[in-house]
């Protein structure tokens, strides 16, 4: 039968993400790897849906491109990029096991990540070699990979001249948008405003300036600090907030994140199987001060 490709929408989104379910999970039963916490409970990935499906319907109405392809009027792929400021992201880039290797892939790319005219180009990947293959042949380079580190959360107690204040998006904004351009080379306000819609936010501030924010709300980040040398103290403060509801902590990070990776090693924290990949047409960015978004669909 013949592969339509057409724009997807809001209705498609529980469609998409079965089609992301299928492939994320038959990635991992290759490389060995969770690439979901907890895929291999059923109970988990039932209810995984209730917990993503905020995500995947905003990430339907941030996208700047999000096309799907069709069989037999079933979804079988779909690939999604956002756009902000000067950096296109493909958040998405996902086809059925048992459709692979039939040229849906090419289809979608092209249309959903075609050249946008953004300086900088991206995407966070997983180890997929046939999808690796193919963001190379679009001039895409790996930049560095991340790790997912973890563990419980107990109260830390850490000296730091900082003072960490809620986040207030009317009043903060301004700054958060400044620290974004100067470490990851993109204002998103958008993406904010959706972000501290469902996790707790802060800002760090040194002698009432503002030097950095983050979010803590399982799953946790990002995080953006202008002196690297702060992580200790950021994160000393976030695992300390999610140890009095007796979680976990953990965070997507840049393995060039030293200071971060310094913290959580003197800290015993676990570092989990799966790995991802930042990859981009060109360097950019201050990634030894950031931490990223997690699950890691965009930065």
């Amino acid at each position: 039968m013949t592969i339509i490709y057409r724009q997807g929408t809001l209705e498609d989104s529980f469609a998409v993400f079965q089609v992301f379910l299928k492939s994320i999970m038959d990635y991992s039963k290759r490389m060995n790897v969770q690439a979901i916490t907890g895929g291999d409970d059923p109970e988990k990935l039932e209810s995984l849906w209730e917990t993503r499906k905020p995500m995947f319907d905003f990430l339907v109405k941030e996208a700047s491109q999000f096309w799907v392809a069709e069989k037999d009027n079933e979804i079988i792929g779909y690939a999604r990029t956002i756009e902000h400021d000067n950096v296109q992201e493909l958040t998405e880039f996902f086809v059925n096991p048992n459709q692979q290797s039939t040229g849906i892939g090419s289809g979608l790319l092209s249309r959903a990540f075609a050249e946008s005219g953004a300086e900088y180009r991206t995407i966070i990947a997983t180890f997929d070699e046939r999808a690796l293959y193919r963001y190379m042949k679009m001039g895409l380079r790996e930049r560095f990979i991340l790790k997912y580190f973890s563990r419980k959360a107990e109260k830390v107690t850490l000296h730091t001249d900082l003072q960490i204040e809620p986040l207030n998006l009317d009043i903060h904004l301004p700054f958060i948008n400044r620290i974004d351009k100067e470490l990851i080379a993109h204002q998103r306000t958008s993406i904010h405003e959706w972000i501290a819609s469902r996790r707790s936010g802060f800002v760090y501030k040194r002698k009432n300036e503002i030097v950095g924010y983050g979010y803590i709300g399982a799953p946790h980040g990002p995080f953006a600090v202008l002196d690297e040398n702060d992580f200790p103290a950021v994160l000393a403060h976030a695992e300390s907030w999610v140890a009095e509801t007796g979680g976990d902590f953990g965070v997507s990070t840049p393995l060039i994140n030293n200071k971060a990776i310094e913290y959580f090693i003197e800290r015993k924290y676990e570092i989990d199987s799966f790995s991802a990949l930042l990859l981009s047409n060109k360097p950019f960015g201050k990634f030894e001060n950031y931490l990223s978004f997690a699950p890691e669909f965009f930065l």
